[in-house]
């Protein structure tokens, strides 16, 4: 695979340099770099490896132009080629947990003694987590985002996290709306900036790092 500007950045660099954007060019992102993109993203760690994520990548154009409108008319989703919407399956517990359970036992990951017990642990704590599963699914959609995002900045690309939504339009334009045991967890537009933009820096860490307890402040 040919990257799109030298080599990928390191994890570190990627992080300090990794900016919200609010304007991209129009440039398509190849399909190689998707597909990378991609995996990337759905190798981040999730509760019981239950990958309860559901994440559609919105990229024609009308569909991006509803997406927008879902989002107060926010005009990165349109011009970025394309958007990840992650949304959080808060059922996925309940499925058919036999493709992941065979595959981290073909992986040598798992033990059958570690299959057992997730076969039985996964359905006692989901069910005593009660109404917070559709939390713990948006935790776990959250991480993945950020992989997308971290990736996305190796790779050259530019990413914007956004929060500025409405819910059940989202649902509507990525076809869920019958679908109530999906949540909305983050759109992430994906492309090439148009602009640079820089580090409007941060608190001192003594304003929001403790140890141990809220009243005592990090002093690095």
């Amino acid at each position: 695979m040919s990257l799109p500007t030298g080599a990928p950045l390191d994890v570190l660099t990627a992080i300090q340099q990794r900016r919200a954007v609010k304007s991209f060019r129009p440039d398509p992102i190849a399909p190689d770099f998707l597909l990378k993109l991609v995996e990337l993203t759905v190798a981040a760690p999730s509760s019981f490896n239950l990958q309860a994520w559901r994440i559609v990548l919105v990229q024609d154009p009308a569909q991006r132009q509803a997406l927008s409108e879902a989002a107060w008319n926010q005009p990165q989703i349109v011009q970025a080629p394309v958007t990840f919407v992650f949304a959080a399956d808060a059922t996925a517990w309940q499925q058919d947990l036999t493709p992941i359970f065979s595959t981290a036992l073909a992986q040598g990951a798992w033990s059958q003694g570690t299959a057992d017990y997730f076969a039985q642990a996964i359905p006692q704590f989901h069910t005593a987590l009660g109404d917070k599963n559709r939390e713990y699914a948006i935790k776990d959609a959250m991480i993945a985002a950020t992989h997308l995002m971290l990736a996305a900045e190796s790779l050259g690309l530019a990413t914007c996290p956004m929060n500025g939504w409405m819910e059940d339009k989202v649902k509507a334009v990525i076809g869920a709306s019958e679908r109530p045991e999906l949540a909305i967890a983050v759109l992430v537009p994906v492309g090439y900036a148009a602009e640079k933009r820089l580090n409007p820096g941060r608190l001192p860490l003594s304003a929001n790092v403790f140890v141990d307890r809220v009243d005592t402040a990090f002093s690095g």
